[in-house]
């Protein structure tokens, strides 16, 4: 059945002019001579015109396939030159590179990295948003965003860099005050403090006990929890990467061991994989290389 799309007969009719014969443009195109016949058949039957004044021996183009073949021409390169950036684009990292990264994980871990990665990659520039909200990655058109916890299904391509434990923790100053906690349940006479964007829900998984967690404090940044930690506010959970160091140098105090946190993962969502941008794929790979070793550089 002929191919009712005129555009696809285009490289057929330019390999015959091109070419100067159908057998020529036969095996340019891979094809047989009837097979390049009956496309140039069909055009003209699509069309409703004449391109092509046929004699035994050879071809001539008529007045309306020489204007129809100009046009075809120049439709035909376009498309070539489309596709030629194309690749270009999915073998060489060239182009912005949109990133999301969680507010304090990205400037502790991700941003010190990123001159390193552009001194690499010098046609790579970036685009970088900080937020530790969920976002769609096509609507707000990011090539790449790291995200910390149990991610929901979506069709995004997560790849996993590194794991990411959390642990109980508060002050000296609070539990000196306050008692320190020795099981779940004591939780409730404590001032909790709580993550606005926590993907684990409201309450807290410590072991086999859940705890619905109560304080007077609740913040959608990391930054004001740590603040508020030191400042002996109360208790909350926190991943290692932000409180490692308190944590060294006595400032923090891990609470209840017998009962961990769930562990968690660092990820890098991408929109899809099927023709990923080098862009994107480069800097995944980078992170895989600097962030991803085993232990992380926030648990050595």
């Amino acid at each position: 059945m002929p191919n009712r799309d005129p555009f696809a007969s285009l490289p057929v009719l330019v390999a015959v002019v091109e070419s100067g014969s159908f057998s020529a443009a036969a095996t340019r195109l891979g094809l047989t001579p009837s097979a390049v016949s009956k496309r140039i058949n069909a055009l003209e039957q699509q069309l409703g015109v004449q391109l092509l004044q046929r004699t035994t021996r050879s071809f001539s183009l008529t007045e309306a396939g020489d204007e129809y073949y100009r046009d075809a021409h120049r439709a035909w390169q376009l498309m070539q030159h489309s596709q030629a950036r194309l690749q270009q684009r999915l073998s060489h990292p060239q182009g912005t590179l949109s990133l999301s990264l969680p507010m304090v994980f990205g400037r502790r871990y991700i941003s010190p990295l990123l001159p390193q990665f552009l001194q690499r990659y010098p046609d790579v520039g970036i685009d970088l948003m900080l937020d530790d909200r969920m976002i769609d990655l096509v609507q707000e058109g990011i090539d790449v965003a790291i995200r910390i916890g149990h991610l929901p299904d979506s069709p995004q391509v997560a790849t996993r860099l590194a794991p990411c434990q959390s642990v109980l923790c508060a002050s000296p100053a609070y539990l000196d005050l306050a008692g320190i906690p020795t099981h779940p349940a004591q939780l409730q006479h404590h001032n909790c403090l709580h993550y606005s964007y926590f993907l684990g829900g409201s309450h807290w998984q410590l072991g086999s006990h859940r705890v619905q967690p109560s304080g007077n404090f609740r913040a959608n940044s990391s930054d004001a929890l740590l603040d508020a930690l030191l400042a002996g506010v109360g208790i909350a959970q926190m991943p290692t990467f932000i409180v490692a160091d308190s944590l060294k140098a006595g400032r923090l105090v891990a609470l209840m061991p017998d009962h961990p946190l769930p562990r968690h993962n660092v990820y890098a969502l991408s929109p899809g994989r099927h023709g990923q941008p080098a862009k994107t794929r480069v800097f995944i790979e980078f992170l895989q290389q600097t962030i991803g070793q085993n232990p992380p550089p926030w648990e050595r």
